[in-house]
């Protein structure tokens, strides 16, 4: 009896540390400081210097191409660039109340935001400059340029061409043979948030065009395709509405141009071994030209049924 009640203490004890080791809070994963997300002026901001009980010190000045503004009453400019506006406030203050002023009040606004911008060209509803004054990630930037437009592909591109408006020592320097970073992106992976990039100022983001394959030949409608996908010999000619009635099945033919030259090489491809599954369905290649040859002995064929069936009803309209 001794020994099933110590058991049961026993159990009774496992139970419970199992049961607290459970209720114990999840542990907390520090979190990496967050950036300082505060604008920084740059150069061409325009900003609004205010100094309290004089409105003759009141004025609205560019950032010099040196990083300062030049201010009533002050011998020395005053650097701005990479500031906030509550730094080069207080740099202000002290400048006149060095020299002009005691305790002055000096309030500064930032009234155009024009140093730190994103372009973004290519297949969008609204390419063009946008000026930012935060943090900004791609998608959110597609956002604002409308999103592709109808002749966007399948990829975009990000150019990170530098910008001395970032304040950060890894802006890309002045210097002609420096490197452009490229980063490419399925547009598609942006859209549904499977990729997240955050960009900075000077970023170019570039919306490719779709690629386009050429069917022509015997199809029911000839023309260019856009590849938005990866796109199949077989699905390029669903795209040209199917066969026409004397296309010859077995003699398909893709004419691809051959790397760094502008001579094509010919590829034969046997639809009917493809739809038996005998043959892979092959993948096309930008600027890809599908030829759909004649089956003549059909087209005469197909001849003598369409003027048959002209000849019936002119014949039968002739009987008495």
């Amino acid at each position: 009896m001794k020994q099933f009640v110590f058991v049961a203490a026993t159990l009774s004890v496992l139970c419970l540390g199992v049961l607290a080791a459970f209720a114990q809070p999840p542990s907390i994963i520090p979190v990496k400081q967050q950036v300082d997300d505060r604008y920084r002026i740059g150069y061409q901001d325009v900003i609004d210097v205010q100094v309290d009980r004089h409105p003759d010190l009141a004025q609205r000045v560019s950032v010099s191409p040196s990083g300062t503004l030049s201010l009533f009453r002050l011998d020395k400019p005053v650097l701005a660039v990479c500031k906030t506006d509550l730094e080069l406030q207080e740099d202000i203050a002290k400048a006149y109340g060095a020299t002009y002023l005691r305790n002055p009040e000096v309030h500064v606004t930032v009234a155009e935001q024009r140093s730190q911008s994103i372009s973004v060209i290519g297949s969008v509803v609204k390419p063009g400059k946008y000026f930012v004054n935060r943090r900004i990630h791609l998608l959110e930037m597609l956002a604002t340029a409308e999103g592709p437009s109808d002749k966007a592909g399948t990829r975009l591109v990000v150019a990170r061409t530098g910008s001395n408006s970032t304040c950060q020592p890894t802006a890309v320097p002045d210097d002609q043979n420096a490197q452009v970073e490229l980063v490419s992106f399925k547009i598609r992976d942006i859209q549904e948030g499977k990729q997240i990039f955050w960009l900075q100022p000077g970023d170019v983001v570039s919306v490719l065009d779709a690629d386009e394959v050429y069917v022509y030949g015997n199809v029911m409608k000839q023309g260019s395709y856009a590849m938005k996908e990866p796109l199949t010999l077989t699905q390029a000619i669903v795209k040209a509405e199917g066969l026409a009635p004397a296309a010859r099945k077995d003699h398909i033919r893709i004419l691809r141009q051959k790397p760094g030259t502008a001579d094509r090489e010919e590829l034969l491809f046997d639809l009917n071994a493809i739809d038996r599954g005998k043959a892979p369905d092959p993948f096309l290649e930008p600027n890809d030209i599908v030829a759909v040859s004649e089956d003549k002995v059909k087209s005469i064929l197909n001849g003598l049924v369409t003027g048959i069936k002209n000849t019936i009803p002119n014949a039968i309209y002739r009987i008495p």
